[in-house]
């Protein structure tokens, strides 16, 4: 019988997997947040909402993963990425060149969202503000920037710890893009009003780039959150998932 195992993707093949899923993750959500929440000014009758922007990202990254997840282990988030290294999931001397793809996708989706928003003269100085992540002026609800880093900080490691659990031996085949993405979708509900839900520094730089001072002025907090939620939940994976015969490294 002949051998049918379908052969390892290259690193390339993996880096291409991480721009087009980052892409499709920003383009999804933050297009939603745009063109659809209200953010841009816009009214129009089709305001969906914090609740649409919450499943657009949930829905965004359920696709990514389960389209791409098989090639490059679907991360999509620098956050992610540098978690998985941390709890052995991951191998470090891939770990840049995953971030810088990332970046590439996710700085690719804004800028096509802004063109598209400026080819029809819709295009304002204020338009990526208020998809945008931070505190105090642009959380949605007021809140100040220790409020802020916490919800951050806590729902990226709430993430991390389903994506470890979820991609453990012991979890269900099949079933983890489907726990992930639901999980961002609530973790979504809860920090959009606080923080405008990033939980992703590539799809917080993405839009500060567009957003103006404000945005730019903080997207450190959006970038520094992230990956200190993620390093803390791979930290304490190893006394939850990693003893020895438990956990298989996650598929690519």
């Amino acid at each position: 019988m002949s051998d049918s195992a379908a052969p390892t993707p290259g690193l390339g093949e993996k880096l291409t997997a991480e721009i087009i899923g980052t892409f499709i993750l920003v383009f999804g959500v933050i297009g939603t947040a745009l063109y659809s929440a209200g953010f841009a000014g816009g009214d129009g009758g089709f305001n969906v909402g914090f609740l649409g922007v919450a499943l657009a990202l949930g829905l965004s990254v359920v696709i990514g993963a389960y389209a791409f997840g098989p090639i490059s282990g679907g991360h999509f988030n620098p956050a992610v990425t540098i978690g998985l290294a941390v709890a052995g999931r991951f191998a470090w001397r891939d770990t840049i060149s995953y971030i810088l793809a990332q970046l590439v996708g996710g700085v690719l989706a804004s800028t096509l969202l802004l063109v598209i928003l400026a080819a029809s003269d819709k295009l304002t100085a204020t338009s990526f503000t208020g998809a945008s992540t931070g505190y105090d002026v642009l959380s949605p609800d007021g809140f100040g920037l220790v409020s802020v880093f916490i919800v951050e900080a806590l729902t990226t490691a709430v993430f991390l710890f389903v994506i470890l659990g979820v991609t453990s031996v012991r979890a269900a085949a099949g079933f983890a893009p489907l726990a992930i993405g639901f999980t961002l979708t609530v973790l979504a509900l809860i920090a959009i009003p606080v923080s405008n839900a990033s939980f992703n520094p590539a799809r917080s730089i993405a839009t500060a780039i567009y957003g103006g001072p404000d945005a730019i002025g903080q997207v450190w907090l959006s970038i520094v959150a992230p990956i200190v939620g993620a390093i803390i939940a791979a930290v304490i994976s190893r006394f939850v998932f990693d003893r020895p015969g438990r956990i298989t490294k996650i598929a690519h």
